[in-house]
């Protein structure tokens, strides 16, 4: 049986206006390691939907949590919070944002009630993330000084 790496990477956020610039950094950065460089500006501008949504209607606790789950084929992005209200999709358009952004922004997305509020995901499909393979691989010990390496690696 064969079973596919994952990359994954959670923060747990102060949702606030001041944090999004700051939130958008740190994911840019995960994204720039694992070599997805072309999926920061659609991710960042999704996440930024959806944690500037827990700012404006959560209730209560601003808390959230932002995951990034990468498989090699598929970018999977959530956002947590503890308000139960399940979002609605309204007819906005993306010039407004919101959910009718990140569905413009993504392959798929969905929502679900947690036992503590509920979890806002979408995905992405990645058709080639650089040449960062997920797991590592040891070095071709052959190869020579001033010899290339294979394209392979």
């Amino acid at each position: 049986m064969h079973t596919q790496a994952v990359r994954r990477y959670t923060m747990e956020v102060r949702a606030t206006t001041e944090n999004i610039p700051r939130i958008r950094r740190i994911l840019a950065a995960h994204l720039r390691y694992w070599k997805l460089d072309g999926q920061v500006g659609p991710v960042c501008r999704a996440v930024d939907e959806l944690v500037g949504n827990v700012v404006r209607h959560a209730e209560g606790d601003k808390a959230a949590s932002v995951e990034l789950r990468w498989n090699g084929r598929r970018l999977i992005v959530s956002v947590a919070d503890g308000d139960p209200r399940l979002p609605r999709l309204t007819s906005a358009g993306p010039a407004r944002g919101g959910l009718a952004a990140v569905a413009l922004l993504s392959d798929s997305w969905g929502t679900c009630a947690t036992a503590d509020g509920k979890v806002i995901w979408f995905s992405r499909r990645v058709s080639r993330a650089g040449a960062a393979p997920l797991t590592g691989r040891v070095p071709l010990s052959t190869a020579g000084e001033g010899r290339p390496l294979p394209a392979a690696l």
